[in-house]
């Protein structure tokens, strides 16, 4: 009997231990610092051809075809082939050469949110970064469930499935998110060649259903003259049509969605043979052709479907609860190309809506782990993809059961997070230019970010459930983040330690007796201040006169970074103390690494010895959190015992 219990926790034990292996895997394992044996270097994927990632993007593009028709009617009414004409002006004029730049200075897929960063340093820079992170996961996550939700809206309307599907819309776009997950869970190699297919069936029905429209709209000759007669008599003069279109503009933002997701999946872009991990020119020219191409394919699909939208589709089929309510030209292709090809539009629709997920999906999987991690504000599971997936799985599912499915509800969410994006991108290459005293790019991309920055006011006033939103998920990250930074205060946050050659001679000399650190806050750096330093020191421990001691200075950097590369330098001051310098984000995590790899080039468990401070221990965590000072002698011996749990091996600190 006590062998089969055995047996069985053995295997339970073993299924554990696989299932987190799945789980985890390609992990770098961060305790030995070193690849764990699925990892891949960060940044690097097998390459493919422009155009084919160009479909990956375009999943989450391309699939607004679905409902951008369908929105911009609702909105504009019969003024919206001109609102539309609008649109596709700012995004070949203001978003795609934004873009274009941005590609140019951020090639590794972290898009104007990495430019901001290099602009902005210590915590003001990590809670912007958060904050757009929020409006990212805002713009990408509702991607998710706004794609899902639409796909459904599409199956339900098929007259093939309405009465069975009908009233159960929550449902099926779980299921539908739920799939997405799986294939994420499973693996995303093939991911590519599924857009690709997607991408071309999709595009060639939408041409279809285009040439259809536009062949009836030029075969019925009262159909123009009766739209121009009834906008005259709506809006009156050109100009007032020219100036209601620009101020509808805003409710189309929609339409400008899938550039951040263009630049996101940059990384899987093949370059060419002289590109280098800092300069790969190659992978920029082929960004750059993917963003051109793809907006100008849109842009023509923009304004031929708003055209015959509104010219063929009555406006009260756009309201809420009409046929054509998200779903403009399903609704043609229904209408004019029978029930068997518009249930094959429908079916292309749906696919191409469900996967529009998986750019979206992409761009979260390739931004989160790329800064929370770094910044200490998540688990180190978060590098890894399938936890990932779970999470933002979870969080979808949530957002779908909140908003019931309904994607009018979702679009100002939407909106908002791709506006607020392209506005930190304009902002973002602005400042780029005026450094690189390009003074007409400058004023060129200042006068784009001032117009989306108008964009974005405009829809945060109209649709102030957006903002909401991202406020929302702005405020998880940074709780969440602020919890996990809490919570790994005490790792070992050093990647590598070097040591110059006076330093290592230090080490050297010591090395076949009891090794002895003395931390001081350097002052004056004065003659007295050593000598009464040691002084006090040695009274203090009992240390012989003849033992040697090196002083270790840490001068702290950038406290709100997490980890960073240790460089110890060593100096002789006043022709007799020996001093180790370094420089780190904090210092107790400085020493105490500088204690291990001591410990593991000599053999031996160093001492260091330190002076209490005064003052609350509260007061000082919230110094050390904040500012990576405080108390440090505790806070060194909390984090080696985190990092060598084998008290035997554990260098020796003495407080006096």
């Amino acid at each position: 009997m006590a062998s089969s219990t055995s047996g069985g926790a053995a295997s339970d034990g073993g299924a554990r231990h696989r299932l987190r292996g799945w789980l985890l895997e390609g992990l770098t394992d961060m305790a030995k610092r070193q690849p764990g044996p699925h990892a891949e270097p960060e940044g690097v994927h097998e390459g493919r051809p422009w155009w084919r990632v160009m479909c990956l993007t375009g999943l989450d593009y391309f699939s607004t075809l679905g409902y951008q028709p369908g929105i911009a009617a609702l909105a504009a009414g019969l003024l919206s082939p001109l609102a539309t004409v609008v649109l596709v002006v700012v995004t070949l004029v203001g978003a795609l050469p934004v873009y274009r730049r941005v590609a140019e200075e951020s090639p590794h897929g972290q898009g104007s949110i990495a430019m901001l960063e290099r602009l902005l340093t210590f915590w003001k820079g990590k809670v912007f970064v958060l904050t757009l992170l929020g409006f990212a996961a805002t713009d990408f996550l509702i991607t998710i469930t706004l794609s899902a939700a639409d796909a459904t809206a599409h199956l339900v309307e098929n007259p093939h499935f309405t009465s069975a599907l009908n009233g159960h819309e929550v449902a099926v776009t779980l299921i539908l998110v739920g799939l997405l997950g799986a294939v994420f869970l499973k693996g995303f190699t093939e991911a590519i060649g599924i857009a690709v297919a997607l991408v071309a069936v999709y595009l060639l029905l939408n041409a279809i259903v285009v040439a259809v429209g536009l062949w009836h709209v030029w075969t019925a000759p009262q159909v123009i003259p009766d739209w121009s007669r009834a906008l005259v008599a709506e809006r009156g003069s050109p100009l007032v049509m020219i100036g209601v279109a620009l101020v509808i503009f805003p409710k189309l933002a929609l339409g400008l969605s899938g550039f951040e997701t263009g630049v996101a999946v940059m990384p899987h872009i093949e370059g060419k043979p002289g590109d280098t991990p800092e300069r790969p020119a190659g992978r920029i020219h082929g960004a750059r052709k993917l963003l051109t191409t793809a907006a100008v394919i849109m842009s023509v699909f923009l304004i031929t479907s708003s055209f015959i939208t509104t010219l063929l589709i009555p406006q009260r089929e756009f309201e809420p609860g009409g046929r054509a309510n998200g779903r403009a030209l399903a609704y043609l292709a229904h209408e004019y190309l029978g029930s068997a090809f518009g249930s094959v539009y429908d079916a292309s629709t749906i696919a191409i809506l469900w996967f529009a997920g998986a750019s979206a999906m992409a761009g979260l999987l390739n931004l989160m782990p790329r800064y929370l991690p770094r910044y200490g504000m998540a688990p180190h599971w978060a590098r890894a993809v399938r936890p990932m997936v779970l999470v933002f799985i979870a969080i979808a599912f949530l957002v779908t059961w909140i908003f019931k499915a309904d994607v009018d509800a979702q679009g100002g969410a939407y909106a908002t997070g791709v506006l607020v994006l392209i506005t930190s991108a304009a902002i973002a290459v602005t400042i780029a230019a005026r450094r690189a005293r390009q003074r007409r790019w400058t004023l060129g991309f200042g006068v784009i970010a001032a117009i989306f920055l108008y964009t974005t006011a405009v829809n945060v006033i109209e649709r102030p459930d957006g903002v909401k939103i991202g406020a929302c998920f702005i405020a998880g990250i940074l709780a969440v983040s602020l919890l996990s930074r809490v919570a790994r205060a005490f790792e070992l946050r050093v990647t590598s330690v070097t040591f110059d050659p006076l330093a290592e001679r230090f080490i050297r000399d010591t090395a076949h007796r009891r090794i002895r650190f003395i931390a001081n806050q350097p002052e004056r750096r004065d003659l007295v201040e050593y000598r009464d330093k040691q002084h006090q020191i040695r009274a203090d421990n009992d240390i012989p006169p003849e033992d040697d001691i090196i002083f270790v200075e840490v001068t702290v950097a950038d406290p709100s970074e997490f980890e960073s590369d240790l460089r110890v330098c060593g100096e002789v001051l006043h022709g007799r103390y020996r001093v180790l310098t370094l420089q780190s984000a904090t210092i107790p995590n400085a020493l105490a690494a500088l204690l291990l790899w001591v410990r593991d080039m000599t053999g031996q468990r160093p001492h260091i010895y330190f002076e209490w401070t005064e003052g609350h221990p509260l007061a000082h965590f919230l110094r050390f959190f904040l500012f990576g000072q405080g108390e440090v002698a505790p806070v060194t011996r909390e984090v080696l015992r985190e990092a060598e749990p084998d008290r035997g091996r554990r260098p020796h600190v003495h407080v006096g």
